[in-house]
């Protein structure tokens, strides 16, 4: 497999310095990416560099995935229009960690050939000291090659100004491609768009500190076809965390995106060869009221994020909405997944002491809860076989009881076809 090229008929190549290929057909190489451990969880606006990794070390490259434990305590300005908070060690060690194990679904850290490895570059500045580090590194670049990068000069421009902590970031990412280079034989970086200017610093102080010869990749920014911001919703980031996102979520993002979109991410953000994307796409073509392509899509990431299993729950939660769920169902769905489904309809409150003793279903319609107005207008719909609990039809002599629960706390009430609620027993 030739790196470049599978990068570069997926559409993730933005800029690539010359002599990069050819360095890779010579021989076994390293790269790396550097993520921000400002969270204890990476998001989807991540996937595109984590996949750029994956396929390195499937075209028998070695993948380095470096945690900025130091650049995490200064703040990197690049696309960021005032500085952000610094977070202390402890709580970047564990974020650290945090985001190893989600990298572990995706690199293989444990292989004799070429393992993946996680390096963290607060691990080599914690003890340079600032008078070394401006006689070592800060001679080497000079104040009109840093100001000249566009990170610089959009916040010189913008009117907030930069610290002299962020417009130092730049030497700080530089280093640690140096310190790679020398210590792990990395000779590549590759990063979002944004970064390049950053991997340039970082190749350019090789070149000028070592005398060696560097390279640098980037990939397009992903961006969604109606110019909105990939990866934001109205809640924020889809992450990959199944507590900060759940795996329902996570798999309706997917579902959810557009044709266009689905056809540019399925290259991106999944392994499915060019053959079996192409397919795909002829084959959505013919009947794009199925969404073949975002399912295939929405299966491929969903599972390789989470599980099958995590997967096929989701499958079956979305059925729910779709009047295909059934009783047994809805036991099965997780209590996030079961408010992921049921977030925004109408919520209510029943003493489970209450449900314990049961009570008549038309005192709970129309009492207990109010999702009718009165008893008579909760025992006409049940009467016409318009009320289900669970998802099971229910008639007016139905006891509402503790075996009612889902997940010993929720019970869902629907009325009509389309109006849901749920009632949760404190």
């Amino acid at each position: 497999m030739n790196f470049i090229e599978e990068l570069r008929w997926r559409g993730m190549i933005h800029d690539v310095t010359p002599g990069t290929e050819e360095q890779l057909a010579k021989e076994t190489t390293a790269a790396y990416i550097g993520y921000d451990p400002t969270s204890d969880s990476l998001h989807i606006g991540n996937l595109a560099s984590i996949m750029m990794l994956v396929h390195f070390q499937r075209a028998g490259h070695r993948p380095v995935a470096l945690v900025g434990g130091a650049t995490g305590m200064v703040g990197d300005p690049s696309g960021k229009s005032e500085e952000r908070n610094l977070l202390d060690e402890n709580v970047l060690r564990y974020n650290q960690d945090c985001i190893r194990k989600q990298l572990e679904k995706f690199l293989d850290f444990e292989t004799p050939v070429n393992p993946a490895i996680m390096v963290n570059n607060y691990d080599w500045t914690k003890e340079f000291g600032f008078l070394q580090f401006l006689r070592e590194i800060g001679k080497h670049i000079t104040v009109n090659y840093m100001m000249a990068k566009d990170s610089v000069k959009n916040r010189m421009e913008s009117g907030s100004g930069i610290s002299f902590t962020e417009f130092s970031y730049q030497l700080l990412q530089g280093y640690d491609f140096c310190w790679l280079y020398e210590h792990k034989n990395c000779k590549l970086q590759m990063g979002g768009s944004d970064q390049w200017g950053n991997i340039l610093t970082g190749t350019e102080l090789i070149r000028r500190k070592l005398g060696g010869e560097a390279y640098a990749l980037t990939c397009p920014l992903i961006t969604k076809a109606d110019g909105g911001k990939f990866g934001k919703t109205e809640e924020g980031n889809i992450w990959l965390d199944p507590k900060k996102t759940s795996p329902y979520k996570f798999y309706q993002f997917w579902l959810n995106t557009s044709d266009e979109d689905a056809a540019e991410y399925i290259k991106k953000f999944t392994l499915l060869s060019k053959e079996e994307i192409d397919a795909a796409i002829r084959q959505h073509a013919e009947a794009p009221h199925l969404r073949s392509l975002q399912k295939l899509l929405a299966k491929e990431i969903t599972i390789r994020v989470h599980s099958e299993e995590d997967y096929l729950s989701s499958i079956e939660a979305s059925e729910i909405l779709f009047g295909k769920g059934t009783t047994e169902t809805l036991k099965k769905l997780s209590a996030d997944t079961l408010l992921s489904v049921f977030e925004g309809v109408p919520k209510s409150e029943v003493a489970k002491s209450e449900v314990e003793k049961k009570i008549n279903i038309v005192d709970f319609l129309a009492g207990t809860t109010q999702i009718f107005a009165s008893k008579g207008e909760a025992r006409r719909m049940l009467k016409e076989g318009g009320v289900s609990v669970n998802k099971g039809k229910v008639t007016e002599d139905f006891l509402v009881s503790e075996s009612c629960l889902l997940q010993g706390k929720y019970i869902l009430v629907q009325k009509g076809k389309k109006n849901y609620y749920l009632v949760m027993a404190v």
